[in-house]
């Protein structure tokens, strides 16, 4: 063999995954499908089951699941199939990032975390709802606070009262 006739060969082996970048999401789903069914094997169920559906089963069947569907779409990929690139959104992708609202988001989400167990969920939530509302290009000063108030009010109700899940109350603990 001459050199002439090994170079094509390295590079049809090295663009063999070129065109198949989706090969590696089903090998992420693959993985992910392992360490569920892995963790749900060690799990310990240190009480008594009460039916045929434990607590093991829910996880089994999404590891399962997501196992199914990663030889499925590597079966897909292998076989010539591609994902459509999006087209529903009216972006340009030659336009800058939007630095200022990924600043903004960042600080209303960060505002939440710090000020959550020191102001409660109800007012930090607000914050939050607010700031999103704001960093997205929202600038009505009547509506988006209210509309910021009642969101975070009833996440808190509906978490804290319905679902049984304690999110801390801080100063509205005794009127909710």
């Amino acid at each position: 063999m001459t050199q002439t006739q090994t170079a094509p060969e390295t590079k049809t082996a090295k663009n063999w995954f070129k065109g198949r970048s989706e090969l590696g999401l089903s090998a992420l789903l693959a993985a992910l499908g392992v360490l569920v069914l892995v963790d749900t094997a060690a799990m310990t169920t240190d009480f008594t089951q009460r039916g045929p559906v434990g607590p093991k089963t829910v996880p089994t069947v999404v590891g399962v699941l997501l196992l199914v569907v990663a030889a499925l779409l590597a079966r897909d990929v292998l076989r010539g199939g591609r994902g459509e690139s999006e087209t529903g959104e009216d972006v340009d992708p030659s336009a800058p990032s939007d630095w200022r609202t990924v600043l903004l988001l960042s600080a209303a989400f960060l505002s939440n975390a710090v000020l959550i167990k020191i102001i409660g969920f109800p007012l930090s939530g607000m914050i939050l709802f607010w700031g999103c509302a704001y960093a997205l290009g929202s600038r009505n000063t009547v509506r988006d606070p209210l509309i910021a108030a009642v969101l975070s009010v009833v996440t808190y109700v509906a978490f804290n009262n319905l679902l049984g899940v304690p999110l801390p109350g801080g100063p509205l603990m005794g009127v909710l």
